[in-house]
């Protein structure tokens, strides 16, 4: 996959990180500068969360790195498997079909932030069965006080359910080998950092905005967008000259 193709899975992150909000803002948000906040009234994380004495930005900047690191191992993952058993390449039927999985995937994310369709939540439920291995490993982690710490802690909860990453692998399945998924997943966790390093800083007050409905369905709509474009691409609707910009998996290359 050449790097101009990654460009659009970068902006699916970006676009998208309006979901992490709501997902990892809690953890994140447990190294805002200005303190911790108060419990929610029902936790919103399975083991406890509690602001830490390690300077935020170094704490964010080790988080961060685990994560996208997940990112990245799932991503080799899914694009070794699909070229080492199917050989993506020698076979353009089941190349085409997986392309417009990829791309009916955006569409439901798009769908799911803007809250007009939950059947991303079901694809998180399926996720369960590996977090409920990787969780127990947070607790051995202790209290992220260190920068190494918050790295082994951001690396496990690469691994929490969500349905916006689960659409971004289906991509890089599509990619062609495990070296091409990972940089797909790596270019959509680049996308989320500037929006969970911003939550990292300003806690609470920042997710709060991010929330709000028509930011979510701002972003939903552009995702969206990129997904009907890469169908209409896939329909022989859109011409090949630009269409590398705007289409996931548009250069995807064995």
């Amino acid at each position: 996959m050449h790097g101009l193709a990654l460009f659009p899975v970068f902006l699916v992150g970006l676009f998208g990180s309006v979901h992490c909000a709501g997902m990892c803002g809690g953890i994140v948000g447990a190294l805002s500068v200005g303190g911790a906040s108060p419990p929610p009234a029902r936790p919103a994380f399975p083991v406890p969360v509690r602001t830490v004495t390690l300077a935020p930005a170094a704490g964010v900047a080790a988080y961060n790195t685990g994560r996208i690191a997940s990112y990245m191992a799932a991503g080799a993952l899914a694009g070794g498997a699909a070229a080492g058993a199917a050989k993506f390449a020698s076979l353009p039927a089941l190349q085409e079909a997986a392309y417009w999985a990829a791309n009916l995937m955006l569409v439901a994310l798009g769908l799911f932030l803007m809250d007009a369709w939950r059947g991303l939540a079901r694809l998180e439920q399926g996720g369960q069965a590996l977090w409920r291995h990787v969780r127990p490993l947070l607790r051995r982690v202790g209290q992220p006080s260190t920068s190494a710490r918050m790295l082994a802690a951001g690396a496990l909860w690469g691994w929490l359910p969500c349905g916006m990453v689960y659409s971004v692998l289906a991509t890089a399945m599509l990619s062609g080998s495990a070296l091409n998924g990972a940089a797909v997943m790596l270019a959509f966790g680049l996308g989320t950092l500037p929006m969970l390093a911003a939550l990292g800083l300003a806690g609470q007050r920042l997710r709060a905005r991010l929330q709000a409905p028509r930011v979510r369905l701002a972003c939903g709509l552009v995702i969206a967008a990129f997904g009907l474009a890469g169908l209409a691409r896939a329909a022989g609707g859109l011409p090949d000259s630009w269409v590398q910009l705007v289409c996931i998996g548009a250069g995807s290359a064995a």
